[in-house]
Parts: structure tokens; sequence; C-alpha cells
């Protein structure tokens, strides 16, 4: 069952994806080398609870965290740990706050520090494939538009697209149907009609397209060890344009005068 959202249940979940962007700003302010991935976490979580919301993941289906921290060849679902962030890693954080029931999901991958030019061409381009699978997100297109645009932007480049792990619908629920896969042919799929809310999160690796989850039941990595970087909005369909509900603004801000 696939669930369209009215203007009102649109504005609400506008203002859960802002929290998870605000969110993300606070996160930036103090991403570095030298700190844990679960300071990131603790953060994230009073700064959530303060401005009234719920922590999206803590608790999901036994998740056992605020934060989906995910360091170089960890693709997602990384747990935060005592792991302290060094110079030269890439860390994607991936957010989803629950308020006024209905949920906010976004997700962004930070450089630490200076990264080898091979690796912020990979941010660059998985960024890149986010805004054109967006821009394939309007009225009377079909899904697999959106899954076309962003494998064939970072395949067209030499990277490689995970298959297990996909975006989805969002709403009163955080995972909703449809699943948005990051690979697709044009034309395929659902229609895309108005008041259709989706995540579109393209997982992207540097090597293969080949991935494990480890024995703690979470944590998803490249096999060949190579770097995985993530980007995620929420957006909903509408016209001919899609309607962005999250926003990377706060963070691009305070790194832009960090």
């Amino acid at each position: 069952m696939i669930y369209y959202k009215t203007a009102e249940e649109i504005e609400l979940l506008r203002h859960s994806n802002m929290l998870v962007a605000r969110t993300h700003g606070e996160i930036a302010k103090v991403i570095g080398p030298g700190v844990s991935t679960r300071r990131l976490d603790e953060i994230a979580e009073e700064y959530i609870k303060d401005n009234g919301g719920i922590p999206g993941f803590l608790g999901y289906q036994g998740y056992p965290n605020t934060l989906c921290i995910s360091v170089n060849s960890t693709v997602v679902h990384g747990i935060p740990s005592d792991y302290l962030m060094k110079e030269g890693d890439i860390v994607s954080v991936d957010c989803g706050v629950l308020m006024n029931n209905y949920y906010g999901d976004s997700a962004y991958t930070y450089k630490i520090g200076v990264v080898k030019p091979e690796i912020e061409r990979l941010l660059e381009i998985t960024k890149e494939a986010l805004y054109k699978g967006i821009e394939k997100a309007i009225e009377g297109n079909r899904l697999g538009d959106i899954s076309y645009a962003v494998q064939h932007h970072c395949e067209s480049n030499g990277y490689s697209v995970v298959r297990e792990m996909v975006g989805h619908g969002v709403g009163r629920k955080l995972h909703e149907k449809p699943e948005v896969p990051n690979y697709g042919k044009r034309g395929s799929g659902i229609v895309l009609k108005k008041g259709l809310v989706l995540a579109i999160e393209p997982m992207i690796n540097m090597g293969k397209k080949d991935i494990f989850q480890t024995n703690d039941g979470w944590t998803i990595k490249t096999k060949d060890g190579k770097p995985s970087a993530h980007f995620e909005h929420t957006i909903a369909i509408d016209g001919n344009k899609a309607d962005i509900l999250s926003s990377f603004d706060f963070v691009e801000e305070v790194l832009k005068n960090k």
C-alpha cells in the first residue's frame, strides 16, 4: 500500500526533516579529528529531544543509537562507538527524527580534514547523483527514472551502486512503500504522483558493489574494503519539480566557515 500525503501532512514532514537538517548542522560544528563517533550521537540525541523531536532510529527494530555513523568502507548502519575520527576519513551520518507523528530522514557524508582527491571525487559524484535522481522525481515520471539517473551518473564515472540497500517512502512510518533502488531502467516502476514522499539515498562504492553485514547485525561494509559514500534527502513529488523537505544548508554553512 502506497500512502499519498496531503499538503498538511507534507508540512508536518517538512518540520521533521528540518529538525534533521538542523541536527546535521550541530554535528557539523563538532565533527573532526580526535572526536569519537559516540560523541556525535550524544549531541544529536540531546539536540533532537531539546527541540521537541524523538530520535527516529533509536530503538527502531532494536537499533541501539540515535545516528547511524559509517566510516570509510562502512556503507550504512554503522553503530556509534569510541572510534576517534582521524584526518582523511570520510564519515556518513544518517539521522532520523519523529515529530508530530511524522518522520524525517537525511544523510550526509563528511570529510574529516583533508581527504585524498579520489575520495573527494567519490563524494562529489555521489552527491551529484542524489540531485540527478531528484531532478527526475516529478509528477508523471516513473520510479525507474530516478533509479536510472542515479545509477547512470555513478557508473559512468567509474563507481558502483550498492544493490541491497535502497531508498524508501517516508511518512508516519520511517520506511514505507515504495522502495527506491539506486539502479534501474527508465520508464519502469510506478508512476510518480503528487503527494508521494520518498527518501532518495545513493550508496555508492569506490570499488565493487559487493557488501556484507558484520556480526553486530547492523553494520554494512564493502567486501573489498574500499570507501563508500552516502547522501540522502527526503522529497515530495509536486508538479514539475520535487519539493526537497530536508536540507544540507545548515551543514554546508557550518563547514564553509570552519
